[in-house]
């Protein structure tokens, strides 16, 4: 079982790779499609897997993955332990402003089925930002591709002056 790591290839001239984790498959889909519509600079790859680790047979294959979302959908607890499953394939170097959590179904709170304060610890644990959005909705989920091409940007190192670990540290909360 491999473990993913930032630095391991080279990076491909004008181009970054977005890696979608969770097991909400139609609603990442989608997002993956919204993220690709949208105008941009450079050429953006979306890979969608339900889980890590990844196969290691096509690891020869795999482009340098520069942004790592997982994704927890608010009414599956199954999806919060699917990533916290994962977590554990990703190499440290990339909780260095490479990796995000976007939280899913916000809209629909009253079929919570997965503690928020698991969500919250998980992103201070890591010091990664979290994000809340609802998919089902067309103008949140291209607002939010919108948001996470600006993240990718940044992680790809095509954002001149900011860093990914420095954008990390402005996107995460700190408590005194």
């Amino acid at each position: 079982m491999a473990v993913l790591r930032p630095f391991s290839k080279l990076p491909e001239l004008n181009s970054a790779v977005l890696l979608l984790v969770g097991s909400e498959g139609d609603f990442q889909q989608k997002l993956a499609e919204a993220i690709l519509q949208e105008k941009k600079d450079f050429t953006v790859n979306v890979h969608i897997a339900t889980s890590l680790p990844l196969p290691s047979e096509r690891d020869h294959l795999r482009p340098r993955i520069d942004m790592i979302v997982f994704m927890i959908d608010i009414k599956n607890k199954h999806s919060l332990k699917n990533v916290e499953d994962s977590l554990s394939h990703v190499d440290a170097r990339f909780f260095l402003g490479k990796v995000c959590f976007l939280v899913t179904g916000v809209g629909r709170v009253n079929c919570c089925s997965v503690d928020m304060n698991a969500v919250w610890k998980l992103g201070e644990n890591y010091r990664s930002p979290v994000l809340f959005c609802e998919l089902e909705l067309e103008g949140t989920r291209v607002a939010t591709a919108q948001r996470l091409l600006r993240m990718l940007q940044i992680c790809a190192g095509y954002v001149p002056g900011v860093s990914a670990l420095y954008f990390s540290t402005l996107m995460t909360t700190f408590s005194s």
